[in-house]
């Protein structure tokens, strides 16, 4: 609408042609665009519906920005690219394959390092374990099908609650059931048994689960780009969008309950089956939506699921002080009916969900998938 507004103010008295008004508004768009369908997700982007286009006598968007498209002279256009050879397309396909599987194999392998070591060389091998998968997520989250359109700042509050929400499924659940009775006594020594017990077989079906999630991820973009040629109004895109969205959610959370439940057999770890679906599904819509541009969202629920776990663990440290032993009680009784695993779950799990509602709501926009200009 105003879009329409801005034409009734900008348009001589008496033109009958209000697409040409239109066309001069949003030149630039309709002189950049490959193909009609870059025109309609960018008029959606500006405000232009289904109904707003019957105003310029046509049935849809679609069908207006084809006549945009028509309209825009490119005699003067320099000749399109030269068809890719098979070597672009091989390497690719070997980013989409094989980039998104190293931070699981080392994941893996550093699991593997402190079962087999003791004493002073855990730490060593913990810490060179953590940088390598560190870098390895860098790598895969920089290029590939997990790589953001926009540019993200290396420190970003939203990347360090992630790393609060991936050590809290690593020392978490430990710390808090034996934070109830009374403890801890001292630091965790990476055993199982100790103190402070690692759980580590949900944290490396995580790694492992970036490469399905990059699957997931490249499976969206390609159809959905095929969805965007099919369809034939903003309204049939989305209605289309919405059941793939929700589908491929689904085939993630089913490769991750493969993951953890063959992880922690290996591992000889409880299956902490819940929490890691959870956070699980919440990091990928996390992904999902950062890779289209929409930041905002997860940044404020990947710091509020961060809250909610910390804040709980303080109450229960802060009941220690005297006349403070309410405090405890809330989660406690949550521990004790259910398991400490009912913390990560219950946050992770209500995160994931309101991401999941905002996410359906968001990338069945057809502006969400316009293609980013190439570098000039």
């Amino acid at each position: 609408m105003n879009d329409l507004g801005a034409l009734h103010h900008s348009t001589p008295p008496g033109a009958a042609d209000p697409v040409k008004a239109l066309l001069h508004r949003h030149r630039d768009l309709c002189e950049q665009a490959v193909d009609p369908l870059e025109i309609a997700a960018g008029l959606e982007a500006h405000g232009i519906t289904d109904r707003t286009a019957a105003r310029f006598r046509h049935r849809d968007v679609f069908s207006l920005a084809e006549e945009l498209y028509a309209r825009v002279s490119r005699d003067d256009a320099a000749p399109g690219p030269a068809p890719a050879t098979t070597t672009p397309r091989t390497g690719a396909a070997r980013t989409v394959l094989l980039l998104p599987g190293l931070p699981g194999a080392l994941c893996a392998a550093s699991a593997v390092a402190l079962r087999l070591t003791h004493g002073e060389a855990r730490v060593y091998t913990a810490a060179a374990g953590v940088l390598a998968v560190t870098l390895a997520l860098h790598a895969v989250l920089r290029r590939g099908p997990l790589s953001a359109r926009t540019e993200i700042p290396a420190h970003s509050s939203a990347a360090s609650w992630t790393c609060w929400l991936i050590a809290y499924t690593l020392l978490g659940d430990g710390l808090l059931r034996t934070a109830v009775t009374g403890g801890p006594d001292g630091l965790p020594d990476g055993t199982a048994a100790g103190d402070w017990p690692l759980t580590v077989a949900p944290v490396v079906a995580l790694a492992l689960s970036c490469a399905p999630a990059a699957w997931t991820a490249h499976v969206l973009a390609a159809r959905v780009r095929r969805r965007l040629e099919s369809s034939r109004g903003l309204e049939d895109f989305a209605a289309s969008v919405r059941p793939l969205l929700i589908a491929l959610f689904t085939l993630y959370l089913g490769a991750v309950a493969v993951l953890v439940t063959a992880t922690s057999a290996l591992l000889d770890e409880p299956l902490a089956l819940p929490s890691t679906l959870a956070l699980g599904g919440l990091l990928f819509l996390a992904r999902l939506l950062t890779i289209h541009g929409f930041t905002h969202a997860p940044k404020v629920i990947l710091t509020l699921t961060a809250a909610a776990q910390l804040t709980a663990l303080a109450t229960l440290f802060t009941a220690r002080l005297p006349g403070c032993d309410a405090l405890a009680t809330p989660l406690q009784t949550l521990t004790t009916y259910w398991s400490p695993a009912a913390l990560p779950t219950l946050t992770c799990g209500a995160a994931s969900l309101l991401l999941l509602i905002h996410t359906t709501r968001k990338l069945p926009q057809a502006s969400t998938h316009i293609p980013p200009e190439p570098p000039r």
